[in-house]
């Protein structure tokens, strides 16, 4: 069965669950509606998702050095109470995020994040390259759409698949770790270092 634009965000604005969670829920429940939902509540992110709107003015600065010293990263990751900043499973998540960061070099923490003229210019290079291979005329906005997406995947640290696990997404993580500790829990800021390169 196809997953339309239209069933994703019907089950968006039921859950409150991101785009890319809600997609997923639709194809692993053959894009049953309720089935979907109840997927996302097992998941916790349903349950994430109605506590993104509480402040997150707590947390800690996360770092991480590579092995051979040569990438460095740090990283500002918030939570609503002192108590659960302080917990060994809050650290550890912003070791994880900080790693992630090494690792994969995204250069923003979410696609609204990514400034409109790198998203319009990114679409004219896929409609272009699309022109070039001969596709239609009037499918090049959905080609262009479709590799934009893959272009979030690998810039935007939330929508990167999780190093330590591919079949989430780093985002995927956060909302389980918010459904675990009962309190939001949001990424500030990062910056990454990495030796000879500016």
């Amino acid at each position: 069965m196809e997953i339309t634009a239209k069933m994703v965000k019907e089950l968006r604005d039921k859950t409150g669950a991101g785009m890319m969670e809600c997609k997923k829920a639709l194809v692993e429940t053959g894009g049953d509606l309720e089935s979907a939902i109840k997927y996302l509540r097992e998941k916790g992110i349903a349950k994430a998702a109605l506590k993104a709107d509480r402040e997150t003015k707590e947390g800690i600065i996360a770092s991480y050095v590579h092995a051979g010293n040569k990438i460095g990263v740090l990283l500002e990751l918030n939570c609503e109470t002192d108590f659960v900043a302080r917990t060994d499973e809050f650290k550890s998540l912003g070791k994880d995020l900080c790693m992630q960061i090494a690792a994969s070099n995204p250069k923003y923490i979410s696609r609204d994040d990514v400034p409109e003229d790198v998203i319009n210019s990114e679409k004219e290079i896929y409609k272009a390259q699309a022109k070039q291979e001969g596709k239609p005329e009037h499918i090049l906005e959905k080609i262009a759409e479709g590799k934009l997406n893959k272009f979030f995947s690998e810039v935007c640290l939330l929508e990167q698949p999780f190093i330590k696990d591919t079949d989430k997404s780093v985002e995927d993580v956060i909302k389980l770790a918010i459904s675990k500790f009962g309190e939001n829990i949001t990424i500030g800021k990062f910056i990454r270092f990495e030796v000879g390169v500016k």
